[in-house]
């Protein structure tokens, strides 16, 4: 772990916010050197994590496609039985 994972957020200089700087540009460079500051942070996952999430979600989304599906049929089974007259 570097120093600079350790280091705050904000700046120690007088560009933080409620500073009273009303420049532009020094709020721009804040702000560039804070995004780049959490893009340091990123933790990328290893190519077997990235492939077991892949299918993790598209295990998820099929579960619930098939759910969704399910309860559709049965409710349109069921409003047919309610709202239709039997054939007598």
């Amino acid at each position: 772990m570097n120093s600079s994972q350790n280091a705050p957020s904000t700046p120690a200089t007088g560009d933080a916010k409620g500073s009273g700087s009303k420049n532009p540009f020094v709020a721009i460079g804040l702000f560039i050197r804070q995004v780049i500051a959490e893009l340091r942070k990123v933790v990328v996952p290893t190519r077997r994590e990235l492939i077991l999430y892949s299918i993790t979600v598209l295990l998820f989304v099929a579960f619930m496609i098939l759910l969704i599906f399910g309860l559709d049929a049965a409710f349109s089974w069921l409003s047919r039985i309610a709202f239709t007259t039997p054939d007598v």
